[in-house]
Formats: structure tokens, sequence, C-alpha cells
């Protein structure tokens, strides 16, 4: 049997032969037929390998080189955990390259140095001078934090590179003329329906959907806006706003004002009942006038125990309706989504090459600062409940291929492995940082027995915070 790939002169399809003896099957497909047969899952499960892929053998190669530089020896350098058996292997000079078939990350194994491995019988012998142990604290502090700062500059590097071969999407006060629509939890600090932000602690904003984000992750206490009869007010925000949106689930407090057209008449609801249809048009609820989805939902919170008088314009004509919600006060229906979809990125910014080295580094410095800040939320027992494993990261990803959308959730994915690793876990790249920074101040280093058992330690929390996380995954999969 042999296989035969030949690319078609288009550069988009691809053709494929397979010859059996004297029998020949050919098959030619294109990039769109290949994608167009996978399925949203297979498209992210790709997507989520292909990222991984990328940054663990960077962040390895990160410990690698100044291990190298260093004159340590590396015995295993491996893509995926090799538990039993490998996919791949190769000795090449004194280091094993290969690939695992255990998804759950990478890692090299030095010499001399106590890690997942518990090599005991090596640790046993008189220290060597091409081994870990044998450096100098400084040294083996570099080398600790290698794999951390090849993360941290390949975040920022495919930032920089997203700015200045794509530019960026904003969305400005003037794509969406007809303002925000408010969450009620802001509209008791004064905020109102079709409030244009103006600036936020007296910076203005290059894209105002910014403000949920900046309310949620940082110190905002001042929001100027313009309200929708052309009053200017600047506003207070209390430090609680942010704590306050998490409770309450409410994520998007500020969002472009949706139109009150019909997407869809729920089953069997108060709505269909009464004789409403999709293809009616909203004028009126109570006799006070809706255009908007957020003028119905006030009008009908308000009278959701009674009935409402619903005007609505069929086929050219004014018909009313007589509703009354169920127990629940729901009505049953649902509004269109595609006018705020439509309204969102409509600004187009350019960068240059220097700008986007700036503009870069500044989205990848406050991508991080706000990932650290969030990270508090983990500790609340509704936080806990929303930690993700591999299938919340897979999910980061679009349903279909998009290099833009991949080298930014890459990015992303790239400063959060950078923080998760540095954290001061035994086991951990943060881990072997704090005890030899213990070492560099006190001058004494902790003795290997003691690295053992907290190597072990380390490692049964990694485990429980893994299976923990995922579980998570598996349960929202299943329940909701």
């Amino acid at each position: 049997m042999r296989f035969f790939y030949r690319n078609c002169h288009d550069g988009k399809r691809y053709h494929f032969r397979l010859d059996f003896g004297n029998t020949k099957f050919v098959i030619e497909t294109s990039i769109k037929t290949i994608q167009d047969s996978m399925t949203p899952f297979v498209v992210k499960t790709i997507q989520l390998l292909l990222s991984l892929s990328i940054l663990i053998v960077l962040h390895e190669l990160g410990h690698f080189i100044p291990a190298k530089l260093f004159k340590t020896r590396v015995e295993k350098f491996y893509l995926f955990f090799d538990v039993k058996f490998s996919l791949f292997k190769k000795k090449i000079g004194e280091t094993v390259y290969g690939i695992g078939w255990l998804p759950l990350g990478g890692y090299i194994k030095i010499a001399g140095m106590i890690d997942e491995s518990m090599d005991k019988e090596q640790m046993a012998g008189p220290p060597q001078p091409w081994e870990f142990r044998s450096k100098p604290a400084w040294q083996r502090l570099i080398i600790m934090l290698g794999g951390v700062t090849v993360n941290i500059i390949v975040g920022f590097v495919i930032y920089m590179g997203i700015l200045y071969f794509y530019g960026r999407n904003v969305t400005t006060n003037e794509d969406i003329p007809q303002g925000f629509s408010i969450a009620e939890q802001f509209k008791e600090y004064g905020f109102r329906d079709g409030d244009h932000v103006l600036s936020v602690n007296g910076e203005p904003l290059d894209d105002v959907m910014d403000i949920n984000r900046y309310i949620f992750l940082r110190d905002v206490s001042k929001v100027e806006v313009k309200h929708s009869d052309g009053t200017e007010e600047t506003l207070s925000v209390p430090e609680d706003a942010g704590t306050k949106m998490f409770q309450n689930d409410t994520h998007f407090p500020f969002m472009p004002r949706q139109s009150a057209t019909l997407d869809s008449i729920w089953q069997d609801y108060p709505a269909q009942k009464a004789g409403l249809l999709k293809s009616d048009k909203i004028v009126s609820l109570n006799g006070q006038d809706i255009h908007y989805y957020d003028e119905f939902e006030t009008i009908a919170k308000a009278n959701k125990e009674n009935e409402n008088i619903l005007v609505v314009e069929r086929e050219n004509q004014l018909d009313t309706l007589k509703i009354i919600p169920n127990e629940k006060g729901v009505f049953g229906v649902t509004f269109s989504k595609k006018d705020i979809i439509s309204q969102l990125g409509q600004t187009e910014i350019t960068y240059s090459f220097g700008e986007s080295i700036v503009g870069g580094f500044s989205f990848g410095f406050n991508t991080l600062k706000d990932y650290v800040k969030q990270f508090k939320y983990v500790f609340t027992s509704k936080g806990a409940t929303q930690v993700g494993g591999f299938g919340a990261i897979g999910n980061l990803f679009p349903d279909v291929w998009d290099w833009q959308s991949f080298w930014a959730t890459t990015a992303l994915i790239s400063i959060i492995l950078a923080f998760m690793n540095i954290l001061p876990i035994p086991a951990l790249d943060g881990g072997h940082v704090m005890f030899l920074l213990y070492e560099i101040v006190s001058g004494r280093k902790p003795n290997d027995k003691f690295m053992e058992y907290a190597q072990m330690v380390g490692f049964f929390i990694l485990i429980g915070l893994v299976l923990f996380a995922n579980g998570n995954d598996i349960y929202r999969w299943l329940f909701e």
C-alpha cells in the first residue's frame, strides 16, 4: 500500500491517493469540506490540543534553554505525559525527546532535581557537576522561572501580532446611538436605560463595552454618562459593585439596547395562549409605548401578577391582546439579539509596527492584571463551582476555525498558565521558586526529605484540583 498527497493549484483543495497494488482510490477535498465535516466539538478539541501543544513546548523550552546554558543535564523533554508508554521518543545526545499519550501537560526531567518523577535513586548518590542540585541557587532560580517567563512573553508577543496584522475592533458611543440597556442593580446608582458612557474615573474609553470589565475588576469610583434626554451626569459607583455583579451573575450590566423585535414564542406559555405571533411587532404595553426590550421588561415586571394589555402591529393593523403571566411572572417570549450583535465592533483601529508593540504589551499586562484580580473569586463558594477544566478551556475557542480567535485565545491561555504555574504550590514552578527564594534569603537549603514530602503533597493537591475542575465541567455538561 502506498499513500500520495498533492496540493492542488488553487491552494484550497487537496488530492489524496491510496494504491493497493493495481487498485487506486483517489480523493479530492477542500479546506471548507474538511471544516464542514467537523462538529463544533471536534473543531474546539483540535484548537485546544494545538494551542496547548504550542504553549507546553514553549514553556518547557523556557526551562530547557537556561538549563543547557548552565551546563545542567536534561534527561527528558516531553510533550504530554508518558505514563507507561510513549507515542514517540528519540534520544538525541543526552536527552530523550518524546510525545506522551496523556494530554494533561508536559515536562522536562532535569538531572539532580526533586520533581514529579520522584527519582530517589539518583538523589541518593553524591551530587554531580551536571546536576541541578550542584548549581548555585541563582542559576536554579533562573531555570525554574524560565517557563513562566516564556509564557508571559509568548502571550504579549501574540497580542502584538494580532494588533499589527488584524487591528482591533471596538464599540464606540457612535456605534450604539440608542445607548445602553442598564441592569436593575445599576439603576440604583443613578444609571438609566439609554445612557452613553463618556468616561470612567475621568478617562474616556476606547471601547465603551469595557465599562463592564472595569467595574467588575478595577477600582471604578466615578462614571460620567450622557442620559437619553441629553443631560450629562457623573455617577458614583460603590466599591462592592463588582462583587455584587459576581454574586448576582450580572456579567454585562451595560449592554447595547435591544429592540422589541420578537424572536420566538414559547409553546404552551401565556403569550402563545393569548394569540401572540412571532411576526407581530410590539407597539405598547399597558398604555406605554414600547421601542426597546428593556422598556417591555420594566413594565412587565411591574405588573407580573395582573392582566397586561399588549398592542401589536399585525399585517399593517393594530391588534390588542390580553396576557396574564404565569406563576413565575413569565410571558413566554424571546426577543431578537441580532441587532445587538450587529452593533458591536463597528469601529476598526489599525496599528503600525511600533504601535502594535506598545498596544500589545499594554493589552497583555491588563489581561494578566485582570485575571489576577478575578482569581480572588475562586475562594468563594460560588466561585469554586465556576472553576473549569479542559472543557471550560476548550469552550474559549470558537465553533469554527478562525486564526485571529485562535491566537487571541492562545495568548490568554498562555498568560493564565504563567500565573497558575507561579502559584506557590509544591510540584508547580512557583513551589520550587518559593523554596529557592527561602534558600537565597536564609542561606540554608531545605533538606531532600522535606522536598520529597513537599513534592508529594503538591502533587496530590494538583490532582485534586484537576479532578475538581474537570468534575465541574462534567456537572455543567450533564445538568446545566
